[in-house]
């Protein structure tokens, strides 16, 4: 395993500002005092593994990152225990998730342990960022983004000779703010989010970028989030703009689109797949309609509907509203949804027995 070299940053924030960041920090607007970074070129493949200051990137106009969008990324979570120690979830999973990415967007691949080292060198330096949460309704964490850009100085049309790996960290708390509460959903009848041998599934950019214009017609709409069909017959469930959908059957089945070249296969969705039958409900991937959705939600076979991701972890969904009808789940949180919520808080929180193994602590 590659050791990272540390060099620290003289000039770190003040304690009375970290703490005072810590204790609201909202999501993604404030970053720790240090990040890690990888180094890759085609005659030396990945070197210079290093922890630095956190600081702002010196990169050329012709970097290939910026004309031809070659990069990736990752989403992940630190959590403070009560004992103070500090853990992250199922990061092998990221690590692997980072590297089909990378394949697709014909960037290198960085090896798990290499990948692993990096959370756990930053982390290490930063430990003090990471928030104690004051309570079990506090979901403040650290968030950690590794990702992958093509720095390379030229203007041909081909994979970069030269890449960089970074992470960066930044204090977190709800992605959504006002406490758990449904939220309103927008059918997106005007645009795709990705197709069959597209970029799906992959963690880049370009599929987030392309998503912003449907985003912002929800938000128009009044609803906090997007859902795209699949870009063939506009006729089955996809995904959201940003996170998994999964819906809950009356008769005790958990629903999710199965996977494909348009959908990201989250560590959320997985876990909560593998929760299920702990939690009494037989996990279904497959095939699901919009009509399907509607009718189930108009006769009661569908009682619940829920958004997962790591920023978001398990948001309810109250309405989905489409040009020519409403789905609608109620003002209130469904049973198994916060059941889902608070196994997995629980178990990320060190407030639950890890029988799967799933955390791996960091400092």
């Amino acid at each position: 395993m590659t050791k990272f070299a540390v060099l620290k940053n003289v000039q770190p924030q003040p304690e009375l500002v970290r703490e005072n960041i810590k204790k609201d920090p909202g999501f993604g607007l404030y970053f720790t005092d240090h990040m890690a970074h990888v180094r890759y070129t085609l005659d030396d493949g990945w070197h210079a593994h290093e922890v630095k200051p956190y600081g702002p990137l010196v990169l050329d106009p012709a970097a290939a990152v910026f004309h031809y969008a070659q990069e990736i990324f990752e989403g992940m979570k630190v959590y403070r225990h009560a004992d103070g120690s500090v853990w992250t979830f199922r990061p092998e999973r990221n690590a692997a998730r980072i590297n089909k990415s990378a394949e697709r967007l014909a960037l290198p691949q960085i090896s798990e342990s290499d990948f692993i080292e990096s959370i756990k060198a930053l982390v290490s330096l930063d430990q003090q960022w990471v928030p104690t949460p004051e309570s079990e309704a506090d979901e403040s964490s650290l968030y950690l983004r590794p990702f992958m850009i093509a720095t390379e100085r030229f203007l041909g049309v081909r994979s970069s000779h030269e890449v960089d790996y970074y992470v960066i960290a930044s204090p977190a708390g709800p992605y959504f703010s006002g406490g758990i509460k449904p939220v309103s959903i927008w059918l997106s009848q005007n645009f795709n989010r990705a197709g069959a041998g597209g970029t799906g599934f992959a963690k880049c950019g370009g599929n987030y970028a392309g998503s912003l214009a449907a985003q912002n017609e929800a938000a128009a709409q009044g609803c906090q989030q997007v859902l795209f069909t699949d870009a063939a017959e506009n006729k089955y469930v996809d995904e959201l703009g940003g996170m998994n959908l999964m819906l809950v059957t009356k008769d005790g089945r958990l629903l999710t689109p199965e996977l494909g070249d348009s959908i990201l296969d989250g560590v959320t969705r997985r876990s909560l797949l593998d929760l299920a039958p702990q939690l009494g409900l037989q996990p279904e991937e497959r095939k699901i309609s919009v009509d399907e959705w509607r009718e189930g939600a108009a006769n009661g076979n569908i009682v619940e509907a829920f958004a997962c991701g790591t920023a978001a972890v398990v948001t309810p969904i109250g309405r989905v509203i489409g040009s020519e009808f409403t789905i609608d789940h109620g003002e209130e949180p469904g049973e198994k949804t916060m059941e889902f919520r608070k196994t997995l808080l629980d178990i990320q929180y060190g407030r639950a027995e890890d029988k799967n193994n799933w955390m791996v602590r960091l400092a």
